[in-house]
């Protein structure tokens, strides 16, 4: 059922990053300023794409919404005082994802 959310969640995303005629988003070029904007996609999605992307490199199937959205306020209040920070490096620093 979780994963179920993520998938639909993912493809969700995509889909409408192609109704705005973008094909392909790299998400490791994408500032922390374009996330508070809620650009190119809004700020939701980026946070789940990112949760996915990091939770899938240590084989962590379960998702905690309630940890997912204290991460993201984390990661959003240090975007703002580091807007020209990618995105990824802010997750980095903040919660030390990918380490």
């Amino acid at each position: 059922m979780k994963a179920r959310l993520l998938l639909t969640s993912a493809l969700f995303v995509f889909v409408q990053i192609q109704a705005q005629g973008q094909v392909k988003l790299d998400v490791s070029k994408i500032t922390c300023d374009e996330v508070l904007m809620g650009k190119p996609v809004p700020s939701k999605y980026t946070e789940l794409w990112l949760a996915g992307y990091y939770n899938g490199q240590r084989s962590n199937t379960i998702i905690d919404p309630d940890a997912l959205s204290k991460d993201a306020e984390k990661v959003d209040s240090y975007c703002e005082q580091h807007r020209d920070m990618t995105v990824m490096d802010a997750v980095k620093n903040v919660l030390g994802a990918g380490k």
